[in-house]
């Protein structure tokens, strides 16, 4: 009794799927060791490893989907993508541009898309290939021309909200004094890498939501900068006070870093409210209560 070819698990990878994951490996896991070791050990980018396991993740979730659908490859479109993610990767890495290393990665991803499985596949993938933007470091002179004014505004903030509390509190320019102790707001202390690291979590939950009316979208995006600015005058006020009362070494030490893990949680709190706010205000459609 003669019998067939043994069927391929279902689980089992593709061929195609598996060199385009070793080449996408070859080319980014050293970008990523790099990184590991060097920006994303920094307060500014440290969101970046966190971005890096979400992207891992959403594109597991979704493989099957993109996997199925009609397999229509795209050459005329895919090559120029993945040729030009190439030549960028290149550039960056040769002049050892982060920025550049980090941006050819949508490219090349959009430019695999299209040659495996066609524009139904960068269709189904949508999110996570813009999700890639996030991993991308802010440009030094975007961040120097934003911080100045956004730290000088927060001093202002800070110094008027507790003053009006009745704390011993002056400003000169960032540098705020509060007793005995001297505190300058630094560029970590902003708040545009919060408001990116934010608008990343942000875009994330309200996609993972799925929600659909366009107003209720809009206000959410529209809420991430503000929120992210409210929540970043909390925390420097918090380690102001938490110097004032417990000395320089407690609002250096470990509660710094603290405050910035409270920062996220006190903003992302904000934002799960005001997304169930909207909820009940702007129901989805075919949702709505009846009359």
């Amino acid at each position: 009794m003669s019998s067939g070819p043994a069927a391929v698990p279902p689980t089992a990878l593709p061929v195609p799927w598996l060199v385009a994951l070793v080449g996408f490996a070859v080319m980014y896991v050293p970008l990523y060791w790099w990184a590991a070791g060097g920006i994303w050990q920094s307060e500014e980018q440290g969101h970046g490893a966190i971005i890096l396991v979400v992207l891992a993740w959403l594109f597991w979730t979704q493989r099957r989907e993109i996997d199925q659908v009609a397999t229509w490859s795209a050459p005329l479109l895919g090559w120029p993508a993945f040729l030009g993610g190439v030549l960028v990767y290149l550039v960056g890495r040769v002049f050892d541009i982060s920025i550049l290393g980090f941006a050819s990665q949508p490219l090349i991803a959009v430019g695999l898309l299209l040659l495996l499985r066609g524009t139904a596949a960068v269709r189904v993938a949508w999110f996570p290939l813009l999700y890639f933007l996030f991993m991308i470091p802010l440009p030094g002179i975007l961040v120097d021309a934003i911080t100045g004014s956004l730290k000088g505004f927060i001093a202002n903030i800070v110094e008027a909200v507790l003053y009006a509390l009745g704390f011993p509190i002056a400003r000169s320019g960032v540098i705020l004094s509060i007793g005995p102790y001297q505190l300058q707001v630094a560029d970590a202390c902003s708040g545009l890498h919060s408001m990116f690291s934010l608008a990343a979590l942000g875009t994330l939950f309200m996609y993972l939501m799925g929600r659909k009316r366009k107003l209720h979208l809009a206000i959410m995006l529209a809420s991430i900068v503000p929120i992210a600015f409210v929540a970043n005058v909390v925390r420097v006020m918090i380690l102001v006070l938490v110097t004032y009362w417990f000395g320089d070494e407690a609002g250096q030490g470990f509660l710094h870093g603290a405050a910035g893990m409270v920062l996220m949680l006190v903003a992302l709190v904000f934002f799960f409210f005001l997304d169930k706010l909207l909820d009940k205000l702007l129901p989805e459609p075919g949702n709505a209560a009846p009359a």
